[in-house]
Order: structure tokens, then C-alpha cells, then sequence
């Protein structure tokens, strides 16, 4: 079947069902869609192979993913802190896994919203930073819990299980209570 809005590059797009072995993409079984298209016309000046296929992207196993959610806004903080708490000095790509990790993966962590909270926490004097290597021995910035992110991060955790507490009484009032 043809794809239509395709770039001008691109025209020769098609979805189809590829079983045979000796094609440009790796066979698998079962049989799997790819998109294959012609990469480039005669004369374009950069050589491409004549067929670039690409791979389904998403869950392979067919099971239904879970839902991941973006952060609650003003949540992002407060799971940092109490992350460098428990689990000590990490870089940012680790905090953002284990907050994805902690949270069982139900919750998304974007790049682009944890390094300016890292900025803004690091600016407040609620954590530190420092290079170093990470665990593949690439140069990565270390972030570490401060005497005054402590102090804060209790702060918070109180004002978190009050207004919990409080939303909890919302959820468990019945009508026969009110009167």
C-alpha cells in the first residue's frame, strides 16, 4: 500500500509484509511489516543502498505496554531530592531512571525537565555537583544531597503527607458524615 504526504525525496514508500530471506532487512519469524523505500533518486549526489528498510519501533512481545505518565509539575523537585537521599550521589541520566524505576515505570521523566529542576535545585543549594566517569567510563556530572537539601527534603515529605492526608479525607467521606 502506498503512503501518501511523503517528503519529495521519498516517493516510493510502501508497507508490506517481508518473508523472504536475502532482502535488505534481517528476516525474522513471525513475519514482520517494515517500510521500504527507495532512499534517493539516480541523481542525488550521496550514495545510499537502493532499499533502506526499517524495523517496526514500540513492544516487539506484542503485550500491551504500560501507560507512562509525564511528572506531576512541582513533583519532579521532591523526587530528586528524596532519590539523592535513599540512593546517594548519581548523574542525571541515573536519577532519571530510578525515578522511572521507583515509580514502576508508570511515570516518564524527560530529559528536558530534569536538567534545568537539576539547575534550579543546584542554584537553591539543595544539591551539589561534580564530574566524574560513569559506569560505561563516560565523563558524566555526579549529583549529591546537601545539609540544606536534607533539611528541605523533610520540609516537603511533612507538607506531601499532610496535604495526602488531606485529600484522603475527600475520598473517604460518605454523605451520612456531613450531616
Amino acid at each position: 500500500m502506498e503512503c501518501g504526504g511523503l517528503p519529495p525525496l521519498l516517493p516510493k514508500l510502501k508497507i508490506r509484509n517481508r518473508t523472504a530471506p536475502g532482502e535488505a532487512c534481517l528476516a525474522r519469524s513471525p513475519p514482520i511489516a517494515t517500510a521500504c523505500f527507495s532512499a534517493a533518486p539516480d541523481n542525488f549526489p550521496v550514495a545510499f543502498p537502493k532499499e533502506i528498510c526499517h524495523l517496526p519501533v514500540g513492544n516487539p512481545n506484542g503485550r500491551p505496554m504500560k501507560q507512562k505518565t509525564d511528572v506531576p509539575q512541582g513533583t519532579l523537585a521532591l523526587m530528586v531530592l528524596k532519590t539523592l537521599d535513599v540512593l546517594g550521589s548519581l548523574h542525571g541520566y541515573g536519577i532519571a531512571r530510578r525515578i522511572e524505576q521507583i515509580s514502576g515505570d508508570l511515570l516518564a521523566v524527560n530529559q528536558g525537565t530534569l536538567y534545568p529542576v537539576l539547575l534550579k535545585l543546584e542554584q537553591e543549594g539543595m544539591i551539589a555537583s561534580e564530574w566524574g566517569a560513569s559506569e560505561n567510563n563516560r565523563r558524566a556530572r555526579f549529583y549529591r544531597l546537601t545539609k540544606e537539601g536534607r533539611k528541605q527534603l523533610q520540609v516537603e515529605t511533612k507538607d506531601w503527607q499532610q496535604t495526602a492526608a488531606l485529600i484522603g479525607r475527600f475520598f473517604t467521606a460518605k454523605a451520612e458524615d456531613l450531616s
